[in-house]
């Protein structure tokens, strides 16, 4: 039997197409009728602390999320493998969120904005791609996708990850030895990290000091749109106040929905989103979940399964 638990979801939505899917496997929802023991998976987005008791029976934790950070510190999480969201759709939503605005702080729209505003008539032409150095922090699917899309538009790409990767046409950095390399020969920064404690708050006053300067006339950008842990928003403000950074996209925050009285919302080189670059889509969802099920009742190995030491 599976289980949804699922908050600031549609429920009803993601139950029915599981139901259509699964055919005869049985799909309960909070407030149905259900032994508690007879559940062999859960779906899960932000469980309450109630989501897992009784729950004695229970084979994974299937995650909705591609970042299992706030699960991973649930009380009472059981000790049972935790399948993490891995979709194409999913990656090709957050790879045009990041080209999108790789182009645009490329092409300084923030600048170009300040002079339609004043409307001042002021011919600035920017570097060509192959002369700007995107540099993607985290290169797990989502990160090497990204990669991939920004080297067809002929940016020089960096990568920084945890642990040695291989990719094509992009210079690879790994561990903390290495991250001051990185940094170094990166004008656009892209935060597509895990949340883990080695990354938490990471994006901070002494990292956007390390990035290059000079290629970028208004100075290096910054990009986030992995988690709101891995910033400190009170940097990230003096250093856009200050020309520490020229220019920023943000996505995600330390506390969310952004609070009203947030500075980054007045700041014209500031762009802001709601936390929307890639969204959980039911139909693909359904399918990679359903799929993942039935090999594992039919006694196949679960897949994208989360390492708890790592965090991802």
């Amino acid at each position: 039997m599976l289980l949804l638990h699922l908050t600031d979801v549609d429920e009803s939505r993601w139950g029915n197409a599981y139901a259509e899917a699964l055919g005869t496997y049985p799909v309960v929802r909070r407030g149905d009728d259900f032994n508690p023991a007879d559940i062999e998976y859960i779906f899960v987005w932000k469980p309450k602390a109630d989501a897992f008791d009784g729950l004695t029976g229970l084979k994974a934790v299937l995650s909705l999320g591609a970042g299992v950070d706030a699960l991973l510190k649930h009380p009472n999480l059981p000790d049972v493998p935790i399948v993490r969201f891995v979709d194409d759709q999913l990656s090709q939503q957050m790879t045009d969120y990041v080209v999108a605005h790789v182009t645009m702080h490329h092409r300084r729209f923030t600048r170009f904005a300040a002079d339609q505003k004043a409307r001042a008539w002021r011919q600035f032409y920017p570097p060509i791609s192959s002369e700007t150095s995107v540099g993607i922090m985290g290169l797990g699917v989502l990160g090497q996708d990204a990669a991939r899309r920004l080297r067809a538009l002929d940016f020089t790409v960096r990568g920084w990850s945890r642990s040695p990767k291989s990719i094509e046409g992009v210079e690879c950095f790994a561990g903390p030895g290495q991250f001051e390399a990185f940094l170094a020969e990166t004008d656009i920064l892209v935060d597509l990290l895990p949340l883990t404690p080695d990354t938490t708050g990471i994006l901070n006053m002494e990292t956007f000091r390390k990035l290059r300067r000079g290629r970028l006339e208004d100075g290096p950008v910054i990009i986030t749109a992995a988690r709101g842990g891995h910033q400190r928003e009170a940097d990230i403000v003096a250093a856009l106040q200050d020309g520490t950074l020229g220019a920023a996209s943000l996505d995600v925050f330390e506390v969310e929905p952004l609070p009203q009285d947030s500075p980054l919302w007045s700041l014209e080189n500031c762009f802001v989103t709601p936390h929307i670059a890639a969204i959980s889509n039911p139909r693909t969802g359904v399918r990679y979940f359903s799929k993942i099920i039935s090999d594992h009742r039919s006694g196949k190995p679960l897949v994208n399964v989360v390492d708890r030491d790592r965090g991802y």
